[in-house]
């Protein structure tokens, strides 16, 4: 609806007047200006720029590129880094400040800013080579000893976006947080300091920085290919995308380096582009983003089709099923790779968060291995304490954390590496992932899951949805009663029903105008189906079909 009073619409113009004055640059001033010039026809897009400030959050910023605090430009990072910097000098925090950042617009510049706000500050700043992954980020924060780092980047999201990630060093950190991503009470300090900065102009710039060496990258790389086992199979062959990101070179370096052959790639996503030209989303799980890989896989006869999104921290693999191919759910490379590890002898704690699959637990109380559940993200699955320490982590949006002692975050190549590691033993033995995971489920049963997932454009109807699941919860999901009802308020905002086999967990996404439900049914494997060799198939077919029924269900309940 079109603002006409004409109280609000001159606040609107004297908020964009004052943010004109402080703005340090020319191209946002400008933008901005033709916004202002246009009203009252632009009233509504300058009432969305100054609706609030782009909040600092436990994932930093993210936010559309546009002018105005609503939004990521060069006043937002100015303001962002000098309120990090500071809040790093408050805590006596020494040690450098590591910068990365990957190949959408404006990524390189918002580093190059951070910089000089850090040395403006008297603080050491150390830039990556060039656009690179984010895991590379965390890497670096650990292996030179950071105060902090920052990744310029918005991963998976739309073009039109960027975002602002910090880590912590392990001064602040900790010891399960050396590395990670920050976690309240951090961020709402941070943000406390970027609101109390003055003026910007009053902000001291310094020199650049120091541009790291491929040094870093060449520890990187030589740190995670030791993730394989030096002796295994090698033999496979696979077809790969980073999807227009700054995953290619690296994964095109990482597999030869490990003993694998190098993968085929598809061409017309294989340099880095802030368009995305050929996907309507840069996200490997919306449905579509990685068909060219799997066109590719199939054409050359590949063993596999992988995908990292853009700033390769996700990993995304697709298999050979019957005449065609399917792309394995985040759950099950997920318990795939768990069970490698554990199969290979890596004892220690295993983590995923509330909304992933159960069944990584019940494989850990099968194997004897310390569990731990947590809240969605891997700012926490990284600190998941237990006997051991953390050995391995992953959560269902393709995340996984293969080498905690190196990366403290998702890792999108080593993760890689790991699965083309087991593919490529189980093919020597004749078998493949599909076969493994068939195992598994004879063992320990079925574990189905689906996610009912729908976007909005007013983000009111995602809390009037979760309002009514809280006011009004269903007394049954498929025909059994609902045992239990957990309402993780005010930690999180999160709802989940279980029954005696299904569990729904219900939350806003964090990074997306998206609301989330997912879906779990378990199916055992009966007895007499095992002895005709039908039993996985049939438990697997109960599943299914029941996931289709509780999906109608719960967005019944959630009026969506």
């Amino acid at each position: 609806m079109t603002i006409t009073d004409p109280a609000v619409l001159e606040r609107l113009r004297a908020d964009a007047t004052r943010w004109l004055s402080d703005d340090p640059d020319a191209g946002d001033r400008a933008e901005l200006s033709r916004v202002l010039d246009g009203l009252p026809g632009t009233t509504d897009e300058l009432a969305d720029r100054f609706a609030g400030p782009l909040t600092f959050g436990t994932a930093g910023l993210r936010g559309p590129l546009r002018a105005g605090p609503n939004g990521m430009n060069l006043a937002v990072v100015r303001a962002a880094a000098a309120g990090l910097v500071g809040w790093l000098a408050e805590r006596g925090a020494d040690g450098p400040l590591v910068i990365g950042y990957d190949a959408r617009h404006r990524s390189r510049e918002f580093a190059e800013q951070t910089a000089r706000v850090a040395t403006g500050a008297g603080r050491q700043a150390l830039l990556l080579p060039r656009p690179l992954p984010t895991p590379i980020l965390a890497y670096a924060v650990r292996s030179l000893g950071a105060a902090a780092g920052v990744m310029v980047t918005a991963s998976h999201n739309p073009p039109q976006d960027n975002g602002y990630k910090v880590y912590l060093g392990a001064a602040l950190g900790g010891v399960t947080g050396a590395g990670a991503q920050i976690v309240p009470p951090a961020d709402a300090e941070i943000e406390a300091a970027i609101r109390a900065i003055g003026p910007l102009d009053r902000v001291p710039l310094g020199p650049p920085g120091t541009v790291l060496g491929e040094d870093v990258l060449a520890s990187y790389l030589d740190s995670v290919t030791g993730v394989v086992a030096p002796d295994g199979p090698r033999d496979l062959a696979v077809a790969y995308t980073p999807l227009h990101g700054v995953g290619g070179p690296v994964v095109l370096a990482a597999l030869p380096a490990a003993g694998f052959p190098a993968p085929s790639i598809v061409e017309v996503q294989a340099e880095p582009d802030p368009e995305f030209p050929t996907v309507s989303f840069p996200n490997p799980e919306e449905p579509g983003a990685i068909d060219r890989a799997v066109a590719l896989a199939s054409s050359t006869g590949s063993d596999l089709a992988i995908a990292n999104d853009p700033d390769a921290d996700r990993c995304a693999v697709a298999v050979p099923d019957g005449d065609g191919w399917r792309m394995l759910r985040g759950d099950e490379v997920g318990v795939l790779l768990a069970d490698h590890l554990m199969r290979r002898g890596v004892r220690g704690l295993y983590a995923t968060t509330i909304v992933s699959s159960s069944l990584l637990g019940a494989v850990c109380r099968g194997r004897g291995m310390p569990y731990a559940e947590t809240l969605t993200g891997f700012k926490w699955i990284v600190r998941a304490s237990g006997d051991g320490g953390l050995v391995y982590g992953y959560e269902e949006a393709l995340g996984y954390c293969v080498a905690p002692e190196l990366v403290r975050d998702k890792d999108g190549i080593s993760a890689a590496l790991l699965i083309c590691e087991l593919a490529a033993a189980l093919k020597a033995d004749g078998r493949t992932l599909l076969d493994r995971l068939d195992e598994i489920a004879a063992e320990f049963g079925v574990y189905a899951t689906d996610q009912l997932s729908v976007r909005v454009e007013d983000l009111s109807e995602i809390g009037s949805a979760m309002a009514r699941i809280r006011q009004r919860p269903p007394a049954t999901l498929l025909g059994e009663p609902v045992t239990s009802i957990e309402d993780l308020l005010p930690e999180a905002d999160v709802v989940t029903l279980r029954t005696s086999s299904t569990r729904v967990v219900v939350r806003p996404s964090g990074t997306e105008p998206k609301l989330k439900a997912y879906l779990e049914v378990t199916e055992a494997v009966a007895g007499d189906e095992a002895v005709a060799g039908d039993g996985v198939p049939a438990a697997r077919r109960r599943a299914t079909a029941a996931l289709v029924t509780l999906r109608t269900e719960t967005a019944a309940a959630l009026g969506v």
